[in-house]
């Protein structure tokens, strides 16, 4: 490697250490959790401690990149840290690769790889939040409220053909069922004994309810039942794609088998239930 191409190098990874640097440091300060800024603060240091070895061989000063600390920073602040955290080290994976192009020119480039491979990510396992804590719930009030509200609005929409009974009745299920499935994670949950019973049942609720208006709303808007049914399932997939990648990001898990798992079911059901109310309508020749 020439040596103009190697100072680029250590530039570009002195720029993403002070850059990550920052970001870690800027969000120890907001945490309220003391653990959390504990392991946050000790990050924030490693990445210093990186950037100043490799300023030693560089001799030059880089600036973070402030684009990447605005857009990081918000992600955490919006989403949650460990989903930040996370999303931004899955950008940066590549780095540990590069960095090996530097053995043999900066004699601590070992240490800062194992710091990247390993120790950050151990102390990134560390940090605690409610919202992952209660993954669970949410995860049970969002496959709850996606597949069977679906599959009643699909069996609905073909038995009545009228969107404004269809939303009254499936507003009125769908809230019941919220309900319903709340109180059974509450129940639940005082039988295990484990987290808490009402903040478990709160967030399978809260899931449940407002997948339930974002999948009834297209019949408030738009007049005809088939053209409701179809954007209401394109929302039900975005939400299995946003929720799933959450998750596969924050937790570490197979975004692609997750997805497509839960979007066969909801589909599956919702044509099932569309066949049914052809069938109810016709055999009782319906008339709305």
């Amino acid at each position: 490697m020439s040596h103009h191409g190697l100072l680029d190098l250590l530039k570009d990874f002195q720029r993403n250490e002070i850059t990550e640097h920052h970001i870690y440091k800027k969000l120890s300060q907001i945490t309220k959790d003391e653990k959390n800024r504990v392991v946050l603060a000790r990050i924030s240091a490693d990445e210093k401690k990186h950037y100043d070895i490799l300023k030693k061989y560089s001799k030059k000063e880089v600036k973070p990149s402030r684009r990447r600390v605005f857009f990081y920073y918000w992600i955490a602040r919006i989403f949650g840290l460990t989903f930040g955290i996370k999303l931004m080290e899955k950008g940066e994976s590549s780095a540990q690769d590069e960095y090996a192009t530097l053995m043999g020119h900066i004699e601590e480039v070992g240490g800062i790889i194992d710091d990247e491979e390993t120790h950050e990510q151990e102390l990134i396992n560390l940090i605690q939040e409610e919202r992952l804590e209660y993954a669970g719930s949410v995860v049970l009030g969002l496959n709850d409220a996606l597949v069977e509200l679906t599959g009643t609005l699909a069996g609905l929409s073909f038995a009545l053909q009228n969107n404004r009974m269809i939303a009254m009745v499936g507003t009125i299920t769908g809230i019941a069922a919220s309900l319903s499935m709340a109180a059974s994670e509450y129940l639940s949950k005082k039988t295990e004994g484990e987290g808490s019973p009402i903040k478990s049942a709160v967030y399978t609720g809260m899931a449940y309810i407002l997948t339930v208006f974002a999948l009834i709303a297209p019949y408030f808007f738009l007049e005809h039942y088939l053209a409701s049914l179809i954007i209401t399932l394109a929302v039900a997939l975005f939400i299995i794609f946003v929720f799933n990648y959450y998750i596969s990001v924050a937790r570490d898990l197979d975004f692609r088998r997750r997805f497509f798992e839960m979007a066969t079911i909801s589909i599956t059901v919702a044509t099932f239930s569309f066949g049914v109310g052809f069938f109810i309508r016709s055999y009782f020749n319906i008339d709305v």
